[in-house]
Order: C-alpha cells, then sequence, then structure tokens
C-alpha cells in the first residue's frame, strides 16, 4: 500500500491546523474560563492534525471495518508515522474531537459551480427495519423514511455536485425530512442550471430559485401536463445518474454508510472524513465537458 496518499494528506491537515487551532481555542467557552475544572482533560499523545489524518486515511485504507484498520495496519506497518498511537479504545475516545475541525477543514475542499450542477440524496441507514424498535444509539436523532424501494430508518446526505463530479454542498437531515426542504439552502449562490430528479418537482420551489438565477430541470411525473424543454434540457437530465455515481463512490468506496456505530459524534466524524477522503480523490465521476459546451450551458441560462 503506497504512503503518498497519507503523507498528502497530513500535509494539509497540518498546515489546516496551524491556522485553524489558535483561532478556534480562542472561541472555546473553556478559555474564557480559567478557573474551571481541568480534570479529565489530560492532552493525548497525538495532535489534532494526526487524528484528521488517521480518520481520513481509513476511507482510503480499503479496510472495511476501522477497528482492522487501526490494530492491523496503523499499529502495523504505518506506526512509524506515529510515535505516539494510543491503544484502540484510547483513540476512539478521541476521535470526537476531530467533528468541528473536520467540518471547517471541508468546507475549504468544495468545488466551484460553473453553471452547471446536479442535486440528489441518498439514505444513511443505522440499522435494519427490522431492528428499529431495539436500536438505542441514534434513537432521539434518526428517523423513519421511505424511498422507492421501502421505508428506511436513519438519516438523508443532501448533496449537490458539479459536472466533474466536485461537491459544491452538502446537508445533513434525519430521514423524514421531504428532500425539497433543504434546497434553497444548498443553492444559495448558485447560478445556471440545477438537474434534479422528480421528487424535486415544486412550482413554488421553481419560482423561488428562479429569483435567484438558479433554473431547476426535472422530469415530470406520470399524468402531469407536458411543458416545452429544450434539447439540451433533455440532455442534460439523462446525464442525471452523474450524481448516483458519486453517491455510489461515498457509500462502497469511501464506506460513509454502515451499521457499526456506538456513538453519534463518532458517526459525523466517519461521514465528515469520508466526504474529506472522496474530495481529495483525483479520480473522480465526470461528464467532461469542453469549455465551449460550458460557454453554451452559461448561454443557455443567461
Amino acid at each position: 500500500m503506497r504512503d503518498d496518499f497519507l503523507i498528502q494528506i497530513f500535509c494539509l491537515v497540518d498546515d489546516f491546523c496551524k491556522e485553524f487551532e489558535p483561532a478556534w481555542k480562542t472561541c472555546l467557552l473553556a478559555s474564557l474560563a480559567p478557573d474551571a475544572d481541568t480534570r479529565n482533560k489530560r492532552s493525548p499523545n497525538l495532535t489534532m492534525g494526526e487524528i484528521m489524518t488517521i480518520t481520513i486515511y481509513f476511507h482510503h485504507s480499503k479496510f472495511r471495518t476501522f477497528k482492522d484498520y487501526y490494530e492491523i495496519l496503523m499499529s502495523g506497518s504505518l506506526r512509524k508515522y506515529f510515535p505516539g498511537l494510543p491503544s484502540y479504545s484510547r483513540f476512539i475516545s478521541l476521535m470526537k474531537r476531530g467533528v468541528f475541525p473536520l467540518f471547517v477543514f471541508l468546507q475549504g475542499l468544495l468545488g466551484k459551480c460553473d453553471g452547471l450542477s446536479f442535486i440528489d440524496s441518498t439514505i444513511l441507514t443505522v440499522c435494519h427495519v427490522r431492528r428499529i424498535s431495539s436500536h438505542r444509539v441514534f434513537r432521539k436523532m434518526a428517523k423513519r423514511g421511505k424511498t422507492s424501494t421501502g421505508w428506511f430508518f436513519g438519516f438523508k446526505l443532501h448533496l449537490v455536485i458539479n459536472d466533474r463530479g466536485e461537491i459544491l454542498a452538502f446537508m445533513f437531515t434525519s430521514g423524514n425530512v421531504d428532500d425539497r426542504k433543504p434546497v434553497p439552502f444548498l443553492l444559495e449562490g448558485f447560478q445556471g442550471k440545477c438537474i434534479g430528479d422528480k421528487g424535486y418537482l415544486s412550482n413554488k420551489l421553481f419560482a423561488e430559485l428562479w429569483e435567484k438565477g438558479v433554473q431547476l430541470v426535472t422530469r415530470l411525473r406520470k399524468g402531469m401536463h407536458n411543458k416545452l424543454m429544450s434539447f439540451w434540457d433533455r440532455l442534460l437530465l439523462r446525464k442525471r445518474g452523474l450524481i448516483e455515481s458519486v453517491h455510489h463512490r461515498l457509500k462502497n468506496g469511501c464506506q460513509i454508510e454502515h451499521h457499526r456505530h456506538r456513538s453519534p459524534w463518532n458517526f459525523l466524524v466517519n461521514l465528515l472524513s469520508g466526504l474529506i477522503c472522496y474530495c481529495q480523490d483525483p479520480r473522480k465521476p465526470s461528464l467532461r465537458l469542453r469549455k465551449k459546451d460550458m460557454v453554451l450551458i452559461e448561454a443557455l441560462a443567461a
């Protein structure tokens, strides 16, 4: 296994932490209370950059479980890069410290909208539907939802990507949230065409986005009155499978979905680090549009 990606990730994360941590510490409530209780706040042997690097590299390692990854790979051949590596149980307790730094780091990796975007949501189940009544970890957070394939219990990940497969915006909601609800927030500041499926059909949503400079393009449901649609829009609708490829890469390659979580905080760490690993992957699904194609899109959207 090559270590180049590990070194690359660590250099990016370490440069980020050098600027982020001093500013973050000044905002913590604990820094405003010098007499606060400091028990059980011992400093770990790993820096925040090392904790973030380990969690991100897991999604690149192809291991199916984090425990095997940590005890076989990190405690084995890669231990030379982390001399202060603690035990597995200790590291699991440290992972939750990386939630907010990972979220901020991810914001700097998001792509740029060039006039064409794709929007869709994917489910993140936390247990099998037959185990909903006995599930405890996400009982107060996860909700029942329904898709074209049936009921599920968990969350939804809403994504907006561009034609190069880069993530432009994302939102994490419970499983019972309507796909149309987070769209205005996700597309804030965007321009051009946004391609979605039938789940985003709404005259009110279309009008709201149109006023902001975004044209929402979707297919019509069966039985609805047909509307004139340009040839280019029909062609773009056929390419909507691009975002499905991104979902497949996130779930099966980066492993953002599994049923082994024992903590909501570690669930968020797994999700954010998986998104970061995908953003760093140079081989993203892409439409491979030429520059003159993008000029045509901008002209049609104007």
